[in-house]
């Protein structure tokens, strides 16, 4: 059985959502969780304002940098400023399914082409020190295309890859339909095939292989983190309902019973929550200091109050233009002080995050 440091629990990157200020929030909530950027394109990286796409607060550590591109020496360029920017890893999109990022020949329709990918990736190896993972879907299929969606496709990608130096692989475990779903459906029609990515994972013992798709409540996440594969992924339940990453600590023990650790962190929630709400109270303050309208940090909080009695009214709070008006940081701090009242017996005290 492996040991709570050697299994892995990850929030997947995620477009418009995992921000650094999602993602400094997600950290209050789990120490242990590894945290990804959203996608950014390799070019985007050589070529842009690389502060804005790849600045981070220290206590978003441990941090992956998620890639897109088909360019070797663009991918190896962008794995080098991530090293040098700190991030603790950089992977490889080999997964979305969108038509814009299919356009663009990166995402899942890399997967039509391993050989392709293996030099991606041998690429970024050379250039970098810190692990080179990928992100990949079980397969892909789409009109005009030879299909790559069996278990052998499967299996002939992860062998390019293990060649290739790849440092862990994490498979969403559906294929991906190019060209004939969009995004939100290529992640709930074509159907889950966990047992592809546990067949996987028995024959490349070696290689690190975590599993994403479908995954929505503690009990699931519970039994795949610990029945034998090297980690999982969560997406959208890590962030439509965030305070799921208060459990995440305790549920990667092995020893862990999971209804003991449901019943202590039930008890311990209200604290847990105001804790963290005082974290982000503090953050966003010092965050509008430096320009950042509020709005774009507390838009990943609304998931927080989900359950709650009065949420409802919470949002509605914190929902549009609520901010206007507050002009400096003495009045947004009582603001947000009050409406954090509504729910818990809030107190502000961090004023520095």
């Amino acid at each position: 059985m492996k040991s709570s440091t050697e299994i892995r629990f990850s929030v997947a990157p995620m477009m418009d959502w995992t921000d650094r200020h999602y993602r400094y929030m997600a950290r209050q909530l789990s120490q242990k969780a590894v945290l990804y950027t959203e996608m950014i394109h390799a070019r985007a990286i050589v070529h842009g304002d690389r502060s804005r796409f790849l600045d981070f607060h220290p206590e978003e550590q441990p941090l992956v940098l998620q890639l897109g591109g088909n360019e070797p020496d663009y991918l190896a360029e962008a794995a080098r400023w991530a090293e040098r920017w700190g991030y603790s890893e950089v992977n490889l999109n080999c997964g979305c399914p969108s038509d814009k990022v299919a356009s663009g020949s990166f995402g899942a329709c890399l997967m039509a082409d391993p050989s392709q990918v293996g030099r991606l990736v041998e690429s970024m190896k050379r250039a970098v020190s810190i692990p080179v993972t990928v992100k990949s879907r079980i397969g892909i299929e789409g009109k005009g295309m030879s299909p790559k969606s069996d278990y052998e496709d499967l299996r002939s990608f992860t062998q390019t890859m293990v060649e290739a130096g790849c440092d862990g692989l994490i498979v969403h475990a559906r294929i991906a339909v190019l060209g004939g779903l969009n995004p939100a459906e290529n992640r709930t029609v074509p159907p889950l095939r966990y047992d592809d990515v546990y067949a996987l994972k028995a024959e490349y013992p070696e290689l690190p292989i975590e599993l994403n798709g479908g995954l929505r409540t503690l009990e699931e996440m519970h039994r795949h983190l610990h029945d034998g594969l090297d980690g999982i992924m969560v997406g959208r339940a890590a962030y439509e309902t965030p305070r799921i990453l208060g459990f995440i600590d305790s549920i990667l023990d092995p020893a862990c019973q999971l209804e003991d650790s449901m019943q202590a962190r039930e008890k311990s929630d209200h604290s847990h929550l105001i804790h963290v709400l005082d974290r982000m109270h503090g953050y966003i303050l010092n965050r509008f200091e430096e320009g950042v309208p509020p709005s774009r940090i507390v838009r990943h909080m609304l998931g927080l109050f989900h359950g709650l009695p009065g949420a409802r009214r919470i949002r509605q709070k914190l929902s549009g233009k609520w901010y206007a008006g507050l002009d400096n940081r003495m009045l947004l701090g009582r603001y947000l002080a009050d409406v954090f009242r509504e729910l818990t017996e809030f107190e502000p005290v961090s004023s520095k995050s």
